[in-house]
């Protein structure tokens, strides 16, 4: 399984961006997908986390109400659409899934329930 997460950028304050995670050697569409995040100095955090069918998605509270996550699985992606952006959204954004096929974590935000991981791609949001 490889993963190739794109669509960073820098921003202003209040704009939007969507981020894709894309993955080859697999259908994506056996796999949970979790975004998570990675700002200087800080430690990897969830940020969102969408089932294998995409019936079931979560979201870390400091997103919720601005960030939604999809999938589409024709396309072999999944996507992260971020509104209302603040700068402490400024980090390194990852996407991951368990080794194990559609398999919720069941902490979904912990980084050790994820085997394998996107290169990340940066978000920069400016005030």
């Amino acid at each position: 399984v490889q993963l190739q997460a794109s669509g960073g950028g820098l921003v202003q304050a209040g704009g939007s961006l969507r981020l894709s995670c894309a993955a080859s050697g697999c259908s994506l569409s056996n796999y949970a997908i979790g975004w998570f995040r990675q700002a200087p100095g800080k430690e990897r955090e969830g940020v969102s986390l969408i089932s294998s069918s995409g019936g079931s998605t979560y979201y870390a509270d400091s997103v919720k109400g601005r960030f939604t996550i999809s999938r589409d699985n024709a396309k072999n992606t999944v996507y992260l659409q971020m509104n209302i952006l603040k700068p402490e959204d400024t980090a390194v954004y990852y996407c991951a899934t368990p080794a194990e096929q559609r398999r919720v974590p069941s902490v979904w935000a912990d980084v050790d329930e994820y085997h394998y991981w996107g290169q990340g791609t940066l978000v920069t949001v400016s005030s």
